[in-house]
């Protein structure tokens, strides 16, 4: 599907376009103006990106955070990637989520645990 969207064969609210991504709204947005970021090639998970694609990757998502702020009155944003394991779809995406205080989304979305002991932690 992103793959699709990349080329123009499919419709999306494109907000970001380089010559090694793109950024669209998600079509299911945590909040209005959610950006999911892909990279142009197809690659499926974050440890498939290229080296030369990591600084590109990451600076279009610090582009798109800091114009939320501006563009969308965000006091600061969530950025999240799932890699395998909850990616709905294979093709690596970075979530590009604006927040501002109170609005209702509370820490990480996962149960936190602990390390046993200080030692375990260190292996």
């Amino acid at each position: 599907m992103f793959c699709r969207i990349v080329t123009g064969k499919q419709p999306a609210h494109v907000v970001l376009h380089t010559p090694d991504v793109v950024g669209f709204l998600d079509t299911r947005p945590v909040f209005k103006g959610h950006v999911l970021l892909v990279p142009r090639a197809h690659v499926a998970t974050y440890t498939d990106l290229p080296d030369d694609l990591v600084g590109p990757f990451f600076s279009a998502g610090r582009r798109v955070a800091a114009a939320m702020v501006s563009a969308l009155d965000a006091q600061g944003s969530f950025v999240a990637m799932n890699n395998v394991v909850s990616q709905s779809v294979p093709h690596l995406h970075l979530h590009v989520v604006p927040r501002t205080r109170g609005d209702g989304l509370r820490g990480f979305f996962w149960p936190r645990t602990k390390y046993d002991d200080a030692t375990e932690g260190q292996d």
